[in-house]
């Protein structure tokens, strides 16, 4: 994928960097981005509205630099659960996929792929919603929103 890496940076930084950057884009393009576990349904709202059936929307914040925004939406994600349960990001900054299987350790001792996740859910859709993944690991993410459209 290429992502954000640059030399002597570990793909642990480049996560929470990408995280922060990306709470800041969502915010100012009208999503609620705070880091909470309810800001997660607001990630599947962004996937629904930018993205279908595996293609990014024409036009779509997702139609442009499709790897970068997806690593950012998975390190969101994995940022939200460790701030809100605990754990520590890993990875292998020698991998050359290291943007993908970096990892969120858990305290109950599981292991889980956010930026893995957050690609799937691009590629499924709602299947693979992002706020119920977080809610079977223990965040407390709240009931799914109202559609308004």
């Amino acid at each position: 994928m290429g992502l954000l890496r640059r030399k002597r940076r570990s793909i642990t930084d480049d996560a929470a960097e990408a995280a922060e950057w990306i709470a800041t884009a969502l915010t100012s393009s009208g999503y609620q981005a705070d880091f909470s576990p309810p800001s997660l349904w607001e990630i599947d709202r962004f996937f629904e509205e930018h993205s279908s059936e595996g293609e990014a929307r024409s036009g779509g914040l997702l139609s442009e630099d499709l790897g970068s925004r997806l690593f950012a939406l998975g390190a969101y994600t994995g940022e939200v659960i460790r701030r809100d349960l605990g754990g520590v990001w890993a990875g292998d900054d020698d991998d050359p996929e290291a943007e993908i299987n970096i990892e969120l350790r858990l305290p109950d001792g599981s292991v889980v792929w956010p930026i893995q996740r957050a690609m799937k859910r691009y590629a499924n859709g709602d299947e693979d919603a992002i706020a119920p993944f977080a809610g079977a690991l223990g965040a407390n993410v709240g009931a799914r929103p109202a559609r308004t459209s």
